[in-house]
């Protein structure tokens, strides 16, 4: 292996206290009581469309789901730092990668217009190979163009590439773009199958696990 790719949301960073509070922000605007922070965690890796759907049950069959859409984001965008931050380990893990002289890079489903500021913020842009975003190519997840995007910018060969991620879509796209797959138990999850029914090639319950796995494969 010569590069780590990684998911954003659930894999480096715990965003799902700013988007559950943006969640519960529009449900306030309608009077509505706010849901218990345990109800919205789980539908955060499936973002603006799992998060409307739990929030205030509509899907994008519904024909104010675009008006909704755009209100959750922007509420989102003036709070998304407000109680985000990167997983504990985390930072210990990319510089030991960056010790291995092995890349890294990030690849998520979030647009741009959040993924850039976030990650700079945070501190993990600087160290990253790539930041590609939902819209940075023109398919998202589990689409592999991405993830094979990333590849290129960090100047790695795909199937010489892992890709670590807390959904199954991250599986899904890793496999489709000839990488090897790791699974971040300590994610988000969703509510799909079991994270051991992804068929990812290894399942890890702590970052460090990864450095462990990388010494030995």
């Amino acid at each position: 292996m010569r590069a780590v790719l990684f998911d954003l949301d659930g894999t480096l960073v715990d965003s799902a206290p700013d988007l559950a509070g943006a969640a519960n922000q529009m449900r306030s605007i309608r009077g509505l009581a706010d849901l218990p922070y345990a109800q919205l965690r789980p539908m955060v890796g499936t973002g603006a469309r799992g998060m409307l759907g739990v929030a205030l049950g509509v899907t994008p069959a519904a024909p104010d789901y675009e008006a909704l859409k755009h209100e959750f984001l922007d509420l989102y965008e003036r709070r998304m730092l407000r109680e985000t931050r990167v997983f504990e380990s985390v930072m210990g893990l990319l510089d030991a990668l960056r010790q291995r002289s092995l890349p890294w890079a990030i690849v998520t489903n979030k647009a741009e217009r959040f993924a850039l500021p976030l990650t700079q913020a945070l501190g993990l842009q600087r160290g990253a190979a790539a930041v590609i975003g939902g819209d940075t190519t023109p398919h998202a997840k589990p689409h592999p163009a991405p993830l094979l995007e990333a590849a290129r910018r960090a100047g790695v060969a795909a199937e010489h590439c892992i890709y670590v991620g807390d959904d199954e879509r991250d599986i899904l796209a890793g496999r489709a773009a000839g990488m090897r797959t790791v699974a971040a138990a300590w994610g988000y999850l969703g509510q799909g199958a079991p994270i051991h029914e992804w068929g990812a090639d290894l399942t890890i319950e702590s970052p460090q696990a990864l450095l462990h796995w990388l010494s030995v494969a």
